[in-house]
């Protein structure tokens, strides 16, 4: 399965928007990093990791705090 970064940082980003009912950052993140974990495969994980590396800046905060929480892909 091959899915290009762009869109899988559009929907990490939709996917956090959705669950961003607070202002609480660690509460967001929480909840994003569980929803990653749970629903996306491994390599789209990873994927959005290897991205996040190149282009962390361009992430929403909520999203970066995400990153260190995803299980990598050998699970």
């Amino acid at each position: 399965m091959t899915v290009a970064a762009g869109k899988l940082v559009r929907m990490a980003e939709q996917i956090t928007a959705n669950l961003a009912h607070t202002d609480d950052y660690g509460i967001v993140s929480a909840k994003v990093a569980d929803h990653l974990n749970r629903f996306w495969d491994p390599r789209m994980r990873q994927a959005l990791l290897e991205y996040a590396g190149r282009e962390a800046n361009s992430l929403s905060p909520a999203l970066r705090m995400a990153l260190p929480q995803l299980r990598d892909g050998g699970e």
